[in-house]
């Protein structure tokens, strides 16, 4: 009966454990809800020979809802990819967060303050600009003015995007198991005055919120029945 105690304790621990995190991801994706470009995170559950729950964690890439801005700056991703980015100290993360502005020197920056890309400037006199669907940048220096191409937003793609890391502010790194990123050439994923809303569902988050909590009260149920099992094993042994 001890045996029995000990195993069902350990293996209520491990479940509550495992649903906790997952719980944790919840929470945090109903918190970014209103994050543009943002993937939700898909905890999946396995059950191991020896009774414990193991959890797997994968980004779920189904594409956000497209919301029109008519902000020149903003560019959705339609389909897969993400738009690589560079901090001040040198490192590169991807995102799908396409709101982008004007910052130091002309350059498009994403609004934490990642260059976009490999550095695409607007000049100083530009009077408009247009991104292509394929990713490539005109300036007009006036109304009426020739199109002077001044860089292209690359996109990038991964063998496997769901085994991406979470990254900076909404932002993803490259893992082993995701792959390395690869450049999407003849493409025609980018729509320009337009943003990417997040994948999160209220009902689906609310839904797998009260699922986890009924499975953790399960496992406060399982602890409480070995602790009993426990007190009755003492009690004979007495």
């Amino acid at each position: 009966m001890m045996f029995n105690a000990q195993a069902i304790v350990r293996k209520s621990i491990n479940n509550a454990t495992t649903q906790f995190d997952k719980l944790g991801h919840v929470a945090n994706d109903l918190a970014n809800y209103n994050t543009y470009g943002y993937k939700s995170v898909r905890f999946e559950q396995m059950l191991r020979e020896d009774g414990y729950v193991e959890g797997v964690q994968r980004t779920d890439c189904m594409q956000g809802s497209v919301r029109i801005t008519e902000n020149p700056y903003d560019v959705a991703i339609e389909g897969q990819g993400y738009i690589p980015v560079t901090s001040e100290d040198g490192q590169v993360q991807y995102t799908r967060d396409g709101s982008m502005i004007k910052g130091k020197g002309g350059y498009l920056y994403t609004r934490d303050g990642w260059l976009v890309g490999g550095g695409i400037k607007l000049p100083a006199n530009c009077y408009k600009f247009t991104i292509n669907k394929n990713g490539d940048v005109y300036t007009y220096d006036e109304a009426g003015s020739l199109p002077r191409r001044v860089g292209t937003i690359p996109l990038v793609s991964f063998a496997n995007p769901e085994m991406l890391d979470q990254g900076i502010n909404n932002k993803m790194v490259a893992t082993e198991e995701s792959g390395e990123p690869k450049i999407v050439k003849n493409h025609n994923n980018f729509r320009q005055n337009a943003i990417e809303c997040s994948n999160v569902t209220i009902q689906g988050s609310v839904g797998e919120m009260l699922r986890l909590n009924a499975s953790m009260i399960a496992s406060m149920r399982l602890l409480k029945v070995a602790d009993d099992m426990y007190n009755k094993g003492i009690n004979i042994r007495e």
